[in-house]
């Protein structure tokens, strides 16, 4: 249980990539994790394919109130709604500040670029949107999963396993600093 203990949030929004919100989910409550998934209004959520999620809160509940050693953002479409969250984008600020891991596949990086955190790092995400990590000030490569300082990112869901490995491993080495 490598990270027994450790607090997890995963961001949901309508149209959620379902296996991008469900591996990452099962894998840490598997390594011992703390596992919640909150929501931007809503209180269940449909992912693309249909599976709901029900969420444990709201971001607007949880910002400036909890310390999560770790911040996922699932891709999908439901990034295009969450980025335009207030509460969301200062969970993934103080995340970051406080010494966390952000971690976001395929569409997911919008709302990093959204928060203002990748601004100099090396990140990935689908090739869609590319440009904009690019114009967010972004190093944008095209690999499985990119790990620089707190931030993990992959491009599809095909890199699950690889951004599940490396997103357990930062978690593992991570300090956060509430």
């Amino acid at each position: 249980m490598e990270l027994k203990g450790k607090k997890v949030l995963i961001i949901a929004g309508p149209d959620f990539e379902d296996r991008e919100l469900f591996y990452p989910q099962l894998r840490l409550i598997e390594a011992g994790a703390n596992v919640r998934v909150a929501g931007i209004g809503e209180r269940v959520y449909k992912g693309k394919y249909g599976l709901p999620v029900e969420v444990n809160g709201q971001c607007e509940e949880l910002a400036f109130k909890e310390t999560f050693e770790c911040v996922i953002i699932p891709g999908g479409w439901a990034p295009d709604k969450i980025r335009a969250n207030h509460a969301a984008l200062e969970i993934v600020r103080h995340t970051v500040k406080a010494g966390g891991v952000v971690a976001s596949i395929c569409h997911g990086p919008w709302v990093l670029a959204s928060a203002d955190v990748v601004r100099g790092k090396r990140v990935t995400s689908h090739k869609n949107i590319k440009d904009d990590l690019v114009n967010a000030g972004a190093i944008w490569v095209d690999e499985e999963v990119v790990v620089d300082g707190s931030l993990v990112t992959s491009r599809t869901p095909s890199d699950l396993p690889a951004f599940c490995r490396e997103l357990i491993k930062a978690m593992a080495r991570s300090a956060v600093h509430s």
